[in-house]
């Protein structure tokens, strides 16, 4: 492919600055269609973003003969449909994460892509930020020996005004979001673990609903091993008070340790005897833009994506594992 010309799935806010820029800032990418449910937002997005087709139906997005690329920016529940139609249609795949409401339909993705030889993409985006290719760096580096362990604690405050007005918001429904905020937040850090150190292979999870707000699971507990050795364990918290608020990820090493927040852009940590190091850890325009430039190089032919359905789906397979004791039953 000479060169890249994008219809997106869903032009909803995760495209606004995220993403939808980035598709237009990359040499040799375009994007040239939109589609919404709502024929009027999609023509405000196409306006806004300089894009020059609209569409309200998805059909007739995936079958324009000008859009050579398709990227799903829609809840989980419609990803792995689009994505397999799009792939059918001879077109490749850029699916925003979590990469489909459970591992069953990654597969499923993953096959369809084999089987039209149509490549698949999830928009893991870590893996191409400054921060995180930073603690790649030092890991690689061995600035904190042998790996021995790594720790996630992310608490966030619950605020009943978000849950007052009787209508949920998508990502807090298992049916569209394949789970609660843990599929829709731990995804990202599970999936940059997955970068970092390997495969999880083991995984025991612990999942539950201590605040009653909406149906999915509040709490995750979770302990794992990675196929490199590298032993892991969580906790996820969304119904914290306001004053414990904390988004932590810690490597834990022979001679030292790093520290890194997933969600804020501030610096990356490095402790070890020499003393402390702080590297930082600036915010980018647009998130997803240097993983989106892999993308582009690999359907070019000129390098290999950082994050694939093959990836993303070992992703999706740890967090269905984690909550598996919550959802077995329903």
């Amino acid at each position: 492919m000479e060169d890249i010309r994008w219809g997106i799935i869903g032009c909803g806010k995760v495209t606004e600055v995220k993403s939808g820029p980035a598709l237009q800032k990359i040499e040799h990418s375009k994007l040239v269609a939109v589609m919404r449910r709502s024929a009027e937002k999609a023509e405000d997005y196409a306006k806004r973003h300089n894009v020059s087709k609209w569409y309200s139906d998805a059909d007739q997005l995936i079958n324009d003969p000008e859009v050579n690329a398709i990227y799903v920016a829609t809840p989980p529940e419609t990803h792995a449909r689009y994505a397999i139609q799009a792939m059918k249609a001879g077109k490749p795949v850029y699916v925003e994460k979590p990469m489909a409401l459970n591992h069953q339909e990654c597969e499923e993705m993953n096959r369809v892509s084999k089987e039209t030889g149509m490549p698949l993409f999830v928009a893991y985006y870590r893996r191409r930020l400054p921060g995180f290719l930073k603690v790649k760096e030092l890991l690689e580096a061995n600035a904190i020996g042998k790996v021995r362990l790594v720790n996630i604690r992310f608490y966030r405050p619950f605020y009943e005004d978000e849950y007052k007005d009787g209508v949920l918001p998508w990502r807090v429904i298992p049916e569209m979001a394949g789970g609660g905020l843990f599929f829709d937040l731990a995804a990202h850090q599970l999936d940059i673990l997955d970068d970092w150190f390997g495969p999880i292979r083991d995984v025991r999870g612990q999942a539950l609903n201590q605040a009653g707000a909406y149906p999915a699971e509040d709490m995750v507990l979770g302990n794992w091993l990675h196929e490199s050795g590298v032993a892991g364990s969580g906790t996820w918290c969304f119904t914290t008070s306001e004053q414990k608020n904390l988004d932590e990820i810690e490597i834990i090493g022979s001679t030292g340790n790093i520290r890194l927040s997933t969600f804020e852009f501030t610096p990356v940590i490095l402790e070890t005897a020499a003393g402390k190091q702080e590297f930082p850890f600036p915010a980018p325009d647009h998130v997803q833009q240097n993983l989106l430039q892999t993308i582009v190089d690999e359907l070019r032919g000129n390098g290999k994506a950082a994050s694939t359905g093959e990836s993303a789906a070992r992703t999706s397979r740890v967090m269905d594992e984690m909550v598996s004791n919550f959802y077995s039953g329903k």
